[in-house]
């Protein structure tokens, strides 16, 4: 592509990101692609975080130290923490906005071709001459499990200075959604942004690392699996009052409201000295790769839509459940209407 025609599109993308429209029912606000008037609020969920090709391969069972597994099935699909929960918004309806960092290479322009297509507003990403893009290597067993490694390439270069912008987009009802796959530099920076810009954080912190305070008090929703609350707090997870205790320690140190994700239990919520366990929806399961991602993308959008926080937390497990009945990351992302069809028939 010429210099030419990719100022072009640039320049499409910018004018085609915010439009007002004047109909006969009065004004219809536009996000790219997306009519915001018919949402219960107009806001947008500004994903900061990785994006990563995912190589998976269908195993028995996940090999143990040393040991060659004969697997069946192999995929090369698009992923990374990031770039899946900015997928699985896009589709639940949310107008999304995507800072990662990407290589020159094959991989990065297949990762942004598919955002394009998937409707995000790509402005902010950043490719990063001589690196790598993103690579994942996944083995997913016969139950649904998986075990991952990743090598980080471009996404390690994603840097403080690429939130600068966000200070002329981040508003107040906005939406950042964070991961910990990219420099905790970054991380920091843009929940700062996000606070200076009176929008709301949501932290989902895989993989987990130790937190400066900084950064956690800065946390409107921290969003940890049972194994990461575990790490962040020291507590178990085995029965409601080691969640609990676990949901203290994180109160304690500023986070306003905690989700721990269960997997097939459910979802662990405590805000304002109320804790609940919200029940998962059943169903059978054949990859669970990308459930937190999706779970936390949807999560983000039922929250800008206006949803009370349980109906939030149901419209987005709601999405996890329908994600775990698919293969791969970002291909097993349900569309809105999949979510609101699927919570119809389980009123």
């Amino acid at each position: 592509m010429t210099v030419a025609c990719e100022a072009h599109e640039f320049l499409l993308r910018r004018v085609d990101l915010f439009r007002v429209r004047l109909g006969d029912h009065g004004i219809r606000v536009v996000l790219g692609k997306h009519d915001l008037s018919s949402r219960g609020a107009v806001g947008k969920v500004v994903v900061v975080g990785s994006t990563n090709t995912d190589m998976t391969v269908r195993v028995p069972r996940i090999p143990a130290r040393g040991e060659t597994v004969l697997g069946r099935d192999f995929q090369i699909t698009a992923g990374g923490k990031g770039a899946n929960q900015a997928v699985a918004a896009a589709r639940a309806g949310g107008a999304v906005v995507f800072v990662t960092a990407l290589g020159t290479d094959d991989l990065g322009d297949r990762a942004l071709e598919n955002f394009v297509r998937e409707g995000i507003d790509v402005d902010l990403v950043r490719r990063v001459p001589g690196a790598p893009s993103g690579v994942a290597l996944i083995f997913v067993d016969d139950a649904g499990e998986n075990s991952i490694a990743v090598a980080a390439g471009a996404n390690s270069q994603l840097l403080p200075e690429d939130i600068e912008p966000l200070a002329g987009i981040l508003a107040a009802g906005d939406m950042i959604l964070l991961q910990l796959e990219i420099p905790l530099a970054t991380v920091e920076a843009a929940a700062r942004m996000a606070v200076k810009q009176h929008a709301r954080v949501i932290l989902n912190p895989a993989p987990a690392r130790v937190l400066p305070d900084s950064l956690v008090a800065a946390v409107s929703l921290l969003t940890p699996n049972e194994r990461e609350a575990e790490q962040l707090t020291g507590a178990g997870s085995s029965d409601e009052r080691a969640l609990i205790r676990a949901a203290a320690t994180l109160h304690e140190r500023g986070v306003r409201e905690v989700l721990i994700t269960l997997g097939a239990r459910g979802v662990f919520a405590s805000s304002d000295g109320v804790s609940e366990l919200v029940p998962a929806f059943r169903v059978e399961a054949v990859d669970t790769t990308a459930a937190g991602d999706v779970f936390n993308g949807s999560l983000a959008v039922g929250l800008v839509d206006g949803r009370s926080p349980r109906d939030a937390v149901r419209f987005a497990s709601a999405a996890a459940a329908l994600s775990v009945t698919r293969m791969g990351a970002q291909a097993s992302a349900p569309r809105r209407a999949e979510i609101e069809g699927f919570l119809r028939e389980r009123v």
